[in-house]
């Protein structure tokens, strides 16, 4: 399988209308636990001018003792990054594309507090619906792209940043509750994750109304 390399093509197209680029992916949407993060990078024209970071990808593209490094400079090169979170009770109540949308929110707040004006970018968001607006985004300019983290360099880099980021998070959350196999699954629902649920229960990091799905059984 030909893997496509992320290139600079789009962003630097949109460049030429706006002061910036801020890219926007999300990860950890289909699991059973844990948060959702969404990534958020900037590109600026100066970015936009060099060279994308060797091994940029998107995130599920990245072996994952790969990832950490590749988060790391891809950090490095884009203007700014940040990651958003939306918890396990958050997609209960609000429901999915409202908790992305928060943390996609989330995301580009904490990049203002670093000093990006957001209403002078457009935001790139991987996919085909837009879910920021609705949440409470309508100052901005959003634009969904499908599979912008595959085609375009800045969304690839959110993408690895929140992964590695919410990996991180659920690889900590095992040690503190180790029989459900996060370090090895990151909340997903994996064989040994679902019996888990049916031994154990569901703990609070677990977003109920998809357990119960996934383990009827335990009711």
């Amino acid at each position: 399988m030909t893997v496509v390399a992320p290139r600079l093509t789009r962003e630097r197209r949109l460049l030429r209308e706006h002061a910036l680029v801020i890219a926007c992916d999300e990860v950890g949407r289909g699991a059973l636990a844990g948060p959702v993060a969404v990534g958020a990078a900037v590109i600026d024209p100066a970015g936009a001018r060099t060279r994308v970071p060797e091994g940029l990808r998107d995130s599920k593209l990245v072996a994952e003792a790969r990832r950490p490094d590749v988060a790391a400079r891809a950090a490095s090169w884009v203007a700014a990054s940040a990651v958003g979170w939306a918890s396990a009770a958050e997609i209960d109540e609000v429901g999915i594309m409202r908790a992305l949308g928060l943390a996609s929110l989330r995301a580009i707040g904490d990049l203002r507090a670093h000093g990006v004006v957001a209403e002078d970018a457009i935001v790139i968001l991987d996919g085909n619906h837009d879910y920021i607006t609705p949440a409470g985004g309508a100052g901005l300019t959003v634009t969904p792209v499908i599979k912008a983290d595959r085609d375009c360099a800045s969304a690839a880099a959110a993408s690895v940043i929140a992964k590695v980021a919410r990996d991180t998070l659920m690889t900590d959350l095992h040690e503190e509750l180790p029989a459900y196999r996060w370090a090895r699954n990151k909340g997903y629902a994996s064989p040994d994750h679902r019996e888990a649920i049916r031994r154990h229960g569901m703990s609070p990091h677990h977003r109920a109304s998809w357990s119960i799905a996934a383990a009827p059984t335990l009711f």
